[in-house]
């Protein structure tokens, strides 16, 4: 794998810290994630935003929807850190887009 197939992400629970990840997997779960995220609260709870999603992704790079929770795990705390989406409630989380 090229440097190029990879992106670093950042996590907001670990500010200044970033990891490289697959380009293609983060890239196709950012865009998921994003065209089923609300604009309004409260958001969707991790486990909605994942039922919503999953029929999005490409089955070659998740087939099954293999490892998807992890993929969204990181793509969600990348963008959390980015301030691309915002955590609505601490307990469930809440997941939504800015205003």
């Amino acid at each position: 794998m090229s440097a190029e197939d990879k992106i670093e992400i950042e996590n907001v629970v670990s500010p200044g810290r970033t990891v490289r990840v697959d380009r293609a997997k983060y890239e196709a779960m950012r865009d998921a994630l994003l065209a089923v995220l609300p604009r309004s609260s409260p958001g969707l709870t991790v486990a909605e935003a994942k039922a919503k999603l999953l029929p999005l992704l490409p089955q070659d790079l998740f087939p099954g929807g293999d490892k998807a929770g992890w993929w969204l795990k990181a793509a969600q705390l990348d963008m959390e850190a980015k301030g691309t989406i915002l955590r609505d409630s601490p307990k469930p989380v809440r997941l939504r887009l800015p205003d």
